[in-house]
């Protein structure tokens, strides 16, 4: 029980931090929104606390299906992370602010193409903007996008190359999938499959639909100002992360729905064996 305790207080505690990384990293430079992001990141922070201090889960999946949301974390940390040391560069420029800056503007540049999200996502900032805000949204886009990108191939290289989930023990599917219902609406394996294949194509789309939705929205309400060092890596690194975590969702029960598939297969032949014996 108090590794348990142990293991929760430290998971709400790296939730928390992340949570409050812009704030943090940013202290001369923020919005009148400080007060909103410590509130949030205490909530943030309480509220993994609980799951894992539980033996029985209430709403995050996976819980105990590692490296998923150990992925999903390190991803988003990144994001936040270099988005705002690259923020930084413009106010405290130093080497590592450079280096970062240097690094995010090539990245940018080489993420920034015909039909790209990347693209996209600038195409959808209002005509009259400044060229420094749409040279600092491209930058965002391309580096979270890229970080998205790295992330869910490396969940693909566990699922294919290292066996995930089965590597780490025995998937339970309560304790991992608390939202899902075995019990009803037909088959486990087909509704599975179902909802990783959903996952998945909305995951994919979303990148492109985000933009096109923004622009389009523009003429109706004010779009969101990304002048704000804050505003512009929590929104991008919003439409970066929660795509990519789709699809991981997607991918992982897809996988979850094989392996249900192979138990079924070798129950039915020991069975057929056992009736032939």
């Amino acid at each position: 029980m108090f590794a348990r305790m142990t293991g929760a207080a430290l998971r709400g505690i790296l939730v928390a931090l992340l949570v409050a990384t812009p704030s943090l990293l940013l202290p001369g430079f923020t919005s009148d929104a400080t007060e909103m992001v410590a509130l949030l990141a205490i909530l943030a922070g309480a509220i993994t606390f609980a799951e894992y201090n539980t033996e029985f889960p209430s709403f995050i999946e996976f819980r105990d299906a590692p490296p998923l949301n150990r992925m999903r974390f390190i991803a988003l940390f990144l994001m936040f992370f270099m988005l705002t040391i690259i923020a930084k560069h413009s106010f405290e420029p130093t080497t590592l602010t450079g280096l970062f800056a240097g690094l995010g503007g090539l990245i940018g540049y080489c993420t920034d193409f015909p039909f790209s999200p990347v693209r996209l996502m600038v195409l959808a900032l209002p005509s009259e903007v400044m060229s420094y805000t749409v040279s600092s949204v491209r930058i965002a886009a391309g580096v979270s996008y890229v970080i998205a990108l790295f992330t869910v191939l490396s969940f693909l290289f566990a699922v294919r190359v290292l066996g995930w989930p089965t590597s780490s023990g025995a998937f339970n599917v309560w304790v991992n999938l608390p939202l899902f219902d075995p019990t009803t609406g037909g088959d486990v394996v087909h509704r599975l499959q179902r909802d990783g294949r959903i996952n998945i194509v909305v995951g994919f789309l979303l990148p492109f639909v985000i933009p096109a939705v923004i622009k389009l929205a523009s003429d109706f309400v004010n779009p969101i100002a990304l002048t704000d060092p804050q505003t512009l890596i929590w929104t991008v690194s919003a439409w970066a992360f929660l795509p990519a975590s789709m699809v991981m969702r997607g991918v992982a029960m897809a996988r979850i729905a094989e392996l249900i598939e192979e138990k079924r297969r070798r129950v039915y032949a020991n069975a057929e064996a056992m009736q032939t014996a």
